[in-house]
């Protein structure tokens, strides 16, 4: 039979980073490739005696149908916790509970966006957003990354070229993925000041702001939001566990309301033991110990990823230094064949993802590649790095 796909998912194609991790699936293969927090962050026995605790204590509310906006305990909650962590506070506007922030993404296309209409993103960026934005057949405009983020003047130049059609621009100001770069503290303003002028909405999403392990903290975006311009994604994937698929965005009541029809018709409300349990771990445990115990891991772990590129590998390819997340963005010089490189890098056990997975044109000759830390072992770190040396060694040859 031949199958009536719609035209909007007809040219759609699988996430490269999960078909990556398909072949990484080999134990032999040392993955660089994965965005997973590390094994070691999960607070394991604190969520299973939340989970006992909540089946014991209120097994209904766990398991019942419940309101689309979210659990209100955890609402309200999540609210003072951006406020004393970001300094967010904006009075009136709303925070729906999202099954995990992939779908505030998916919201703010289909409540702001008709096919066609222009949005515009940091390039290289997030290849799920990338991939949301295409299924709602979106003209996407890609503004490069400067190293202290996006490029204002070449921001301004699309917002210009295409005024009146821009529905939004998409920004990961901190620890960006995948390039692991933070934008400065004029940009983020320069950012707001440009949506302002031109009357356009901003979706900041904020995955690894909490994973900070040195330098200033910088104010989201969405601090300086006096004109309700901007809608802020956060997410409990990267400091508690993505598998219970937690996320929220905050932002003006007239967007949310519409986002929470459009939860209705989606998946009606985000599970309810993982609301629960998520608040109750803001709550009743020391959630800033927590923390700074992530602070640590990911400290470490950037540290000997860092510690042996430039033991092995420096001067011979450019890569980022982050002060928190969970990557690393490197650069080839000129003529390398990429994706040989990341071929051969597979065929000696390494997986990395190639840089043209992040691009608006995901078929754009880049010579960039991201390498994650989070989740290899620190052997698997000494090991990959070193295996990554002897392939640039030969290629470079």
């Amino acid at each position: 039979m031949s199958y009536p796909i719609a035209d909007r998912m007809r040219t759609m194609q699988p996430s490269p980073i999960r078909e990556i991790l398909k072949m990484a699936a080999d134990p032999k293969v040392i993955s660089f490739a994965a965005g997973n927090p590390a094994p070691e962050a999960f607070p394991t026995e604190a969520i299973a005696q939340i989970t006992a605790d909540i089946l014991r204590e209120n097994p209904v509310a766990a398991l019942q149908y419940s309101v689309t906006e979210g659990y209100q305990p955890l609402r309200t909650t999540l609210k003072e916790v951006i406020k004393a962590n970001y300094g967010i506070e904006s009075p009136g506007h709303e925070l729906v509970i999202l099954s995990g922030a992939q779908q505030g993404m998916d919201f703010t296309c289909k409540v702001l966006c008709n096919e066609g209409d222009v949005i515009i993103t940091e390039e290289p960026t997030f290849v799920g957003a990338l991939n949301t934005f295409r299924s709602y057949q979106l003209n996407i405009i890609g503004v490069p990354l400067e190293e202290d983020g996006i490029s204002l003047e070449k921001l301004e130049a699309a917002l210009a070229a295409n005024k009146g059609k821009v529905r939004f621009i998409y920004l990961i100001p901190t620890f960006q993925n995948p390039s692991g770069l933070t934008m400065s503290l004029a940009k983020r303003q320069g950012c707001y000041e440009l949506a302002k002028k031109y009357g356009v909405m901003i979706l900041e999403d904020n995955p690894y702001g909490e994973l900070r392990f040195t330098g200033d903290e910088l104010p989201p975006i969405k601090t300086f939001d006096r004109d309700n311009l901007v809608l802020y994604v956060g997410t409990f994937s990267k400091i508690l566990a993505p598998g219970i698929r937690v996320g929220y965005v905050y932002g003006p009541p007239e967007v949310i309301a519409k986002m929470v029809v459009a939860k209705q018709c989606n998946d009606t409300h985000t599970g309810n033991i993982s609301q629960l349990l998520c608040h109750r771990f803001l709550t009743q445990y020391d959630f800033p110990a927590h923390l700074e115990y992530l602070r640590g891991v990911y400290r470490k772990k950037c540290g000997i990823m860092l510690g042996e590129l430039d033991r092995l590998v420096q001067n011979k390819i450019t890569y980022t230094r982050p002060q928190g997340g969970l990557f690393i963005w490197c650069e080839l010089p000129a003529g390398v064949d990429m994706p040989g490189f990341v071929a051969t890098l597979l065929e000696h056990n390494l997986a990395v993802v190639p840089g043209s997975a992040f691009m608006v044109d995901g078929y754009a000759s880049v010579q960039t590649f991201r390498m994650n830390y989070s989740t290899p072992t620190d052997e698997q770190l000494y090991q990959g790095v070193a295996i990554l040396a002897d392939v640039i060694n030969r290629v470079l040859q």
